[in-house]
């Protein structure tokens, strides 16, 4: 195991499915099991799938100055955020440059949970929260189990009430094994999913119910490599991964803009000034390279860093890439070249394979979002 400073309660059972507890954020996380990551891909878009995301940093912030704080630090209008609402948003540094992107929850009035992942989000708050009236509580007692694919409302609907009705981006305080939860209409797959956050404690009870009662759905454990290749499909990003903090450029710092990542939906019509705001306005049209789908001629998938080539010179580089057993395609995500981020442009995969290829619009899977949205 990883020398982590964190510890997941299902530690345990991760190992007895074969895990080494690779650290991510501080927390041993089973990011392989024994299995076949192509059986975890084909049960979450088939059937479902139970994650154990707890190296999620979930962090509360309480108090009348919560949301002016999160209003000022994130790209989204919070104003707009209701109990029981959430909403995905990112953040910017002063130079209008994404640092890392996060879930907030709006639990109360005066009160919010956001999940944060790797980038330093975290820290910019709590530095931002000293002399407010808010109060920050880094609560790793809460654990986030994530039940993700089309069968995963059927197998909470014979324990929760009203689960079908829980819309997208939403969530609800409740019982689950009579064990207390809460429920939220989220995830990481593309997929319509929940994510399920208990005590520590009852982590255990709840995951190994879930899977029981699961069985006769299909539902199995999945690792949490696994999101690597649903994120593909879905183009759902990872920080650091796609980012110029993993890809640096030549001449230049670190940092990548929102209309460079296809991330600027994160931030709210209605916004009004936000850190990196005015920066992330004046960045529009300039982008250096664009975040763009690669379609690959090949049975197999591409690596983590493969070259693109097109013209006689390197035009892109890959950042993660699958291939899909149940499409027969090999797909990746890439940092392209602006000009070669539209759809059929040619491309050569070279590396650790060398194969042609085409530029291909993202997501590759339900580009019109109606399964994470769907209704009943």
């Amino acid at each position: 195991m990883a020398n982590s400073w964190r510890t997941s309660a299902l530690a345990d059972r991760h190992r007895a499915l074969g895990s080494k507890l690779e650290d991510w954020n501080g927390m041993g996380t089973a990011w392989t099991y024994d299995t076949d990551l192509a059986d975890a891909h084909e049960a979450i878009r088939t059937r479902a799938g139970l994650m154990d995301v707890s190296g999620l940093k979930k962090v509360h912030y309480v108090g009348p100055h919560a949301e002016s704080l999160l209003e000022y630090a994130t790209s989204r209008d919070i104003s707009k955020v209701y109990p029981g609402k959430s909403v995905y948003a990112t953040f910017l540094n002063e130079a209008g440059k994404f640092v890392d992107d996060c879930v907030i929850y709006r639990t109360g009035p005066n009160a919010f949970m956001v999940v944060h992942g790797a980038g330093i989000g975290h820290e910019m708050l709590v530095r931002s929260a000293q002399g407010r009236q808010v109060a920050v509580l880094f609560d790793d007692d809460l654990h986030d189990l994530s039940l993700q694919g089309p069968l995963a409302v059927e197998l909470l609907a014979e324990c929760v009430p009203g689960i079908r009705d829980l819309p997208y981006f939403h969530h609800i305080q409740t019982r689950l094994f009579d064990c207390p939860v809460m429920i939220s209409r989220t995830g990481y797959t593309g997929e319509r999913g929940y994510e399920i956050f208990c005590k520590a404690t009852d982590a255990p009870l709840i995951w190994d119910t879930l899977l029981e009662k699961g069985a006769a759905y299909g539902v199995v454990p999945c690792a949490f490599t696994a999101l690597d290749w649903l994120r593909v499909e879905s183009y759902l990003l990872f920080y650091p991964y796609d980012n110029s903090e993993k890809y640096p450029f030549v001449d230049q710092p670190a940092g990548d803009t929102l209309w460079e990542l296809g991330l600027d939906f994160t931030v709210s019509p209605t916004k009004g000034e936000f850190r990196g705001g005015s920066e992330h306005r004046r960045l529009q049209g300039k982008e250096r390279f664009k975040i763009f789908g690669v379609l690959l001629d090949a049975k197999v998938a591409a690596a983590e860093g493969d070259a693109l080539w097109a013209d006689g010179r390197q035009v892109g580089i890959i950042t993660c890439a699958m291939y899909s057993r149940l499409t027969d395609q090999s797909m990746a995500i890439a940092r392209l070249h602006v000009p070669y981020a539209e759809q059929g442009v040619p491309l050569e995969v070279r590396g650790s394979l060398n194969a042609n290829a085409i530029a291909h619009t993202l997501p590759f899977d339900d580009p019109e979002k109606l399964k994470r949205t769907a209704k009943g």
